[in-house]
C-alpha cells in the first residue's frame, strides 16, 4: 500500500503507472483517505471495513475538493463506521434530503399559475364548458388583438385576466392582505366580475389547502367571506327585462343582425326562457321536428324536454347544419356560438333600447308569460326552475302536450305584440311581418 502525506504538489505530480488501470496513494494523516488515479481522473476516496465487508465511497474530484475538506469527510465517515452506519446509505439519504429540499424550494418559488393549471385539470370533468372557459379567461396573459368591438378609450389589445396579477406570484404570497388590496382595486372598476373572480380564487385556495403538495403554501383564510362583504358593493338583484312595448323594436333589431346564427340564438333564448349555455349547447340530435320537442341540458335536473314551438322550429330549420351544434360557429374552438353579447348590445343600441343581458331574456320570458295567465308551475318547468313547493315536487307531472299548449300560447302572444305572425303548427317554416296598427 502506497502511503504518504497528501499535499497539493504530490497530488498534482501523481500519475497513473504504465499498464495500470488505477492507482491509490493513501494519506498518513487520515489513514482511510486516498487519492484514486484512473485514466484522465483523480478523486478522493474513503475505504474501510463494515461487518467484515470493504466499504468504498467517492468523496469527489481533487479539483473540486481540497485536502482539508477530504480529511474532514473521511474522519466523519469513519465515525459513522464506528457507530455501525454504512456511509453509502447515509450519503444516499443525505442527497435525497437535499434534492427534496431543492424541489420544495423550487415549488415554493414557482408561480401559483402551476397549481392553478393542476386545479383546472382535476376539476375539468365536473365543469361545464362555460365554467371552464371562465376559469381560463381570468388568467389570460392579454396583449392579443381584440376580435370584438371595443368601447371608447379601450386599447386595441386585450387586457390580462383579472386573476393573473395574483397567480403570477408564488402561492404562499397570496395572503389575505394581498387579496384585499387586489379586491379593493378591482371593486372600483368591475365589481360584479370581481365578485365572481373572488369566488373562483377562494375555491382554488380551498382546493390547494386540501392537497398535501400545496397545503404548506396555501393561505386558506386569504379569501374569507367578510372580505368580499367589506370591499365589494352590496349585491343587488338584476331587473333587466324586456317590456311589452319594447318587443317590436327588439325583434326588428335582432332580426337585422348580420349573423343569422346569433339572430336565431337570441330569439330562441327569449322564446324558450332557457339559460344562456342551455341554448348554446343544443345539438341537432336534441331537436325533434317530427314530434315538436327539444331536449335541453339542464343544470338542475341534467336534461329537460320542452315543446318545440312553431316560430322556434322555423328559426332552427333555416339554420345551416355545419356540425353537431344547432348554433354553430366557424371561428370558435368549440365549434359553437360562445359570445352573443356584442351583437346583442349593438342591436339594443341601434334600437334605442336599454342594455339587457342574455340572462335578462330569460327573465323576460318568465315575466311576459304572466300576460297570458300561464300557471307559475308551467313557466317554471319550461324554464327549468327547481320546484319550490310540495305540490310541484310531488304532485305535478305535466305531459309535453300540456306544456306545449301554454308554451305555444306564450310564444304567440309575444310575437303578436312584436307584430310578427306565428307560423301554424302544420305550416311550412316561413315568417311574414304583420303591420302594427
Amino acid at each position: 500500500m502506497n502511503r504518504e502525506r497528501l499535499t497539493p504538489d504530490r497530488i498534482r505530480r501523481l500519475a497513473l503507472p504504465e499498464g495500470a488501470g488505477q492507482f491509490f496513494l493513501w494519506d498518513t494523516v487520515a489513514p482511510r483517505l486516498a487519492v484514486r488515479v484512473t485514466a484522465g481522473a483523480k478523486s478522493f476516496i474513503f475505504e474501510a471495513k463494515l461487518n467484515r465487508q470493504t466499504i468504498r465511497v467517492t468523496i469527489g474530484d481533487v479539483r473540486a475538493n481540497d485536502i482539508d475538506h477530504a480529511r474532514k469527510e473521511a474522519n466523519r465517515m469513519q465515525a459513522l463506521i464506528d457507530q455501525g452506519i454504512d456511509p453509502r446509505q447515509e450519503k444516499r439519504e443525505r442527497f435525497a434530503a437535499e434534492e427534496a429540499k431543492r424541489v420544495s424550494a423550487k415549488r415554493i418559488a414557482a408561480p401559483a399559475m402551476e397549481p392553478w393549471r393542476a386545479y383546472i385539470e382535476a376539476r375539468r370533468m365536473n365543469w361545464s364548458p362555460r365554467h371552464l372557459l371562465e376559469h381560463e379567461t381570468v388568467v389570460k396573459e392579454g396583449g392579443e388583438p381584440r376580435t370584438q368591438g371595443r368601447r371608447p378609450g379601450e386599447s386595441d389589445k386585450t387586457l390580462p385576466g383579472i386573476l393573473r396579477p395574483l397567480l403570477v406570484l408564488p402561492l404562499e404570497q397570496i395572503d389575505a392582505d394581498r387579496v384585499r388590496a387586489w379586491l379593493k382595486d378591482e371593486a372600483t372598476r368591475r365589481p360584479t366580475y370581481a365578485r365572481l373572480s373572488f369566488a373562483m380564487l377562494r375555491a382554488f385556495l380551498n382546493w390547494c389547502a386540501d392537497r398535501p403538495e400545496y397545503r404548506d403554501q396555501a393561505h386558506k383564510d386569504a379569501c374569507i367571506t367578510r372580505m368580499a362583504r367589506d370591499e365589494l358593493p352590496k349585491k343587488s338583484a338584476k331587473d333587466d327585462c324586456l317590456q311589452r312595448e319594447q318587443l317590436p323594436a327588439w325583434f326588428a333589431a335582432v332580426r337585422q343582425i348580420g349573423n343569422p346564427v346569433i339572430a336565431a340564438y337570441l330569439q330562441t333564448a327569449l322564446l324558450t326562457g332557457a339559460r344562456r349555455e342551455e341554448v348554446a349547447s343544443i345539438r341537432w340530435e336534441d331537436v325533434d321536428f317530427q314530434w315538436k320537442a327539444m331536449t335541453i341540458r339542464d343544470k338542475v335536473e341534467g336534461t329537460r324536454t320542452i315543446p318545440l314551438t312553431p316560430y322556434v322550429a322555423a328559426l332552427l330549420v333555416g339554420l345551416p347544419r355545419r356540425n353537431e351544434w344547432v348554433f354553430a360557429s366557424l371561428t370558435s374552438a368549440s365549434g359553437r356560438l360562445q359570445e352573443p353579447r356584442y351583437a346583442h348590445n349593438q342591436a339594443l343600441t341601434a334600437a334605442g333600447l336599454p342594455l339587457i343581458s342574455i340572462h335578462g331574456l330569460r327573465r323576460s320570458f318568465g315575466t311576459l308569460a304572466e300576460w297570458v295567465e300561464c300557471p307559475a308551475g308551467v313557466s317554471a318547468q319550461l324554464m327549468g326552475h327547481k320546484p319550490s313547493a310540495t305540490a310541484e315536487k310531488h304532485y305535478r307531472r305535466r305531459p309535453l302536450d300540456l306544456l306545449r299548449k301554454w308554451h305555444t300560447k306564450i310564444e304567440g302572444w309575444i310575437l303578436n305584440e312584436a307584430g310578427i305572425e306565428q307560423p301554424g303548427e302544420e305550416g311550412r317554416p316561413g315568417l311574414r311581418v304583420v303591420p302594427v296598427a
